[in-house]
């Protein structure tokens, strides 16, 4: 008898033919596993007092838990195991890490307040998390809303709420009144995630693109990473930004969607 069980990515009584496991269907897991080590480590660097590396490491993290996905679907290796997987990653990258991180960095000086915002934020982003998986399981919900998440997602959110850590990095006093400003708005991006503000996801215009807008968003691109290399706080600051300023936007666009796909049926009913 084998010292461990057998990986089942599918479950028992789908892996029951499965003598041997393609590396294919592995791989993603093993960026995902990668990707909580990053979350982890941030942590430790952040205990450590090295928060720019801290900090760097949270946001490698969220860049493996965008990769992990991707890489699964083009290698047709998506299974219930990296499904699971993959929320309970997005927990500690996501949730625990931004929050020990920025409660180390500053909401300490805010004292109990400060543990209190983090929590909660931690606690907000496994609610929305939850709530994102049952949603995928709504066969009620409309095609168009798939466009659209409810509440600010994970990844933007952990973004979001380490803004008071970019500001720190180009100068910011970490004094008491600021880190009680930044426990305010760790609880405002709490609020954000569990929220109904609906937040365009790009899902499908991302799928194909115009071929005169190929080139322009390839130097937007090349613009942005050479920014974020040389600029990185500022540019991460700028990204938290404007992100906050795109979210009426969004929710003004879905407004104006809703009412033009539901139109229609309400024009079938009354007839």
């Amino acid at each position: 008898m084998a010292p461990f069980p057998p990986f089942e990515p599918h479950g028992a009584r789908r892996s029951q033919r499965l003598r041997e496991i393609p590396l294919r269907l592995v791989l993603p897991n093993l960026i995902t596993v990668m990707a909580v080590c990053a979350g982890l480590s941030g942590v430790r660097l952040a205990f450590e007092q090295r928060y720019e590396l801290a900090v760097a490491m949270v946001l490698i993290a969220a860049l493996l838990d965008a990769v992990d996905g991707r890489v699964a679907r083009m290698l047709k290796a998506t299974s219930k195991f990296g499904a699971q997987m993959d929320s309970l990653a997005d927990i500690v990258n996501f949730g625990v890490a931004p929050a020990l991180v920025l409660y180390v960095y500053l909401l300490d000086r805010a004292g109990a307040f400060g543990w209190i915002a983090a929590l909660l934020f931690a606690i907000a982003c496994c609610l929305r998390l939850a709530r994102f998986n049952v949603m995928l399981e709504d066969p009620n919900r409309p095609a168009w809303q798939a466009d659209y998440f409810v509440g600010v997602p994970a990844p933007a959110g952990a973004l979001l709420v380490l803004l008071p850590v970019y500001l720190g990095f180009l100068g910011m006093p970490l004094v008491v009144s600021t880190a009680f400003g930044a426990s305010g708005f760790a609880v405002l991006v709490a609020l954000l995630m569990v929220s109904r503000l609906p937040v365009y996801s790009g899902k499908s215009s991302g799928t194909r693109i115009r071929r005169d807008a190929v080139m322009p968003m390839m130097l937007a691109m090349v613009f942005y990473v050479a920014l974020l290399f040389s600029y990185t706080w500022h540019t991460m600051a700028a990204t938290a930004l404007a992100y906050l300023a795109f979210l009426p936007f969004s929710w003004r666009a879905y407004a104006r969607r809703f009412a033009r796909e539901e139109a229609p049926a309400s024009d079938e009913s009354e007839q």
